[in-house]
């Protein structure tokens, strides 16, 4: 009888975080500020606590996880690798197909792996309050989740189109105690100006990002806490993939193909970098390909340019080397609002730059038909998100059924979509459109780069 759970003892919860920095060919580039020389560690202390410092800019391969985080990812943690057999008869593909289910965290996705050290890490500094933003509300409800856990204050700022769209995303982040706020919004310098030149602005995640860090930056007893893009961020997500690479053993198995969605990189880093750690070791039984699957609508690594940029809409974040579509570019909206995001990660860049890993675009409704076909095979309803990697893998599935290759195929399940029901009714009324962002806007958005050296 085939097994369809693959599951690990609390024991099995990762003790360190992997750090890809220690494999990667080349150092990673330093971050800059506005005269193009590297960011003092001194500067980042305005709204980092010393401890996620040491961890942005390390080069050692394994950090410890905490006790107390540890105790904390026990409510959730290890999460399940599944077999998706269903999926695969329904599809008659030789293929094997599994995935790792992160939307069994209390806040019903992958976040709550890198909001609850942040948290815990401030708390240890006597930070009392937090400011982030949110897109689809996932890394939102997270951080209140882990701010409550250690009683910091959380003040979040929601992209608008989002804010509207998600409304129980919203009383989700107030059940834990948080304070959302629409962005732009006018409780900022960075969201009036906003407001002044665009009204009607639907925000995105560079302008709240602004927002936060403003917020932060302004009070002594804040700091601010990002979801995705940073070394640290990457790192913590790491459990994802150490727990799956243990799972796959106790299977006896290992992925050919490893799919995951990528706005800002945290979710494709999860699950992805362990694996190419066994690359870098020669450890690996066979060659993975690592596929970050990102929308056609925001498309930063497949039609971006590779250049430093700001995070953030305003200029207030140091310069990154990432692949960018421009700080000022606001994407359509979409109905996946984690991925709407200009940039991306500057380590996944990197390693996309180098061809480590590889990188493809998909179009909003063939997602959400995926989606759809994935839930009614498997029953798990997913995360808009979440529908990108499930699309890739099932778009491989077939031609695995055209070719009769028999590969094993493993997708990140980031978070399920019981808060994104309102945009799955708006798939079945036939109401999604694919979008394409026209060249000559990528290329305006482009040339608005700044310029260093």
């Amino acid at each position: 009888m085939t097994q369809m759970r693959i599951l690990l003892e609390e024991s099995d919860i990762p003790t360190h975080w992997y750090n890809v920095v220690a494999d990667m060919p080349n150092p990673p580039a330093p971050p800059l500020g506005p005269d193009g020389q590297p960011v003092s560690p001194e500067r980042m202390l305005a709204i980092f606590p010393g401890n996620i410092l040491e961890q942005e800019m390390s080069a050692e391969r394994w950090i410890p996880i905490p006790e107390p985080v540890r105790e904390i990812y026990k409510l959730w943690r290890p999460s399940p690798l599944c077999r998706a057999l269903r999926l695969e008869q329904a599809l008659e593909t030789p293929a094997k197909i599994y995935y790792k289910n992160e939307g069994v965290s209390p806040a019903g996705s992958h976040k709550p792996n890198t909001a609850v050290p942040q948290a815990y890490y401030n708390a240890q500094a006597g930070i009392k309050r937090l400011t982030t933003e949110t897109g689809a509300g996932q890394w939102g409800s997270s951080l209140a989740f882990a701010g409550q856990m250690f009683g910091i204050d959380v003040r979040i700022f929601m992209v608008k189109v989002s804010y509207d769209q998600k409304p129980f995303r919203r009383s989700m982040m107030q059940t834990w105690g948080a304070s959302v706020f629409a962005s732009p919004s006018n409780l900022t310098e960075s969201g009036r100006k906003v407001l002044a030149e665009h009204p009607d602005s639907p925000g995105s995640l560079g302008i709240a990002i602004s927002e936060a860090v403003e917020e932060a930056a302004g009070r002594a007893d804040t700091n601010y806490a990002l979801g995705s893009v940073l070394n640290h961020v990457l790192l913590h997500q790491t459990v994802i993939g150490l727990e799956a690479k243990k799972q796959f053993a106790r299977a006896g198995d290992y992925p050919d193909m490893i799919f995951a969605p990528c706005g800002g990189g945290s979710n494709f880093a999860g699950v992805a970098f362990p694996f190419l750690a066994d690359q870098a070791a020669a450890s690996a039984p066979k060659k993975t390909r690592l596929v970050a699957v990102e929308p056609t609508s925001c498309p930063s690594l497949t039609r971006g340019h590779y250049a430093y940029d700001y995070g953030d809409a305003s200029g207030l974040t140091p310069l990154m080397l990432q692949y960018t579509l421009g700080h000022d570019f606001v994407p359509p909206g979409i109905h996946a609002g984690g991925l709407r995001y200009h940039g991306a990660s500057a380590l996944v860049s990197q390693l996309l730059k180098e061809k480590l890993i590889e990188a493809v675009a998909v179009a909003q409704v063939g997602t959400f038909a995926a989606g759809v076909q994935f839930a009614r095979a498997e029953g798990i309803i997913p995360a808009p998100e979440s529908c990108h990697a499930i699309k890739a893998c099932l778009d491989e599935a077939l031609r695995c059924k055209e070719t009769g290759e028999a590969k094993t195929l493993f997708f990140n399940l980031s978070g399920h979509g019981h808060f994104d029901m309102a945009s799955f009714d708006k798939y079945f009324a036939g109401q999604l459109e694919d979008y394409e962002y026209p060249a000559e806007e990528i290329d305006a958005a482009l040339d608005r780069l700044p310029k260093v050296g």
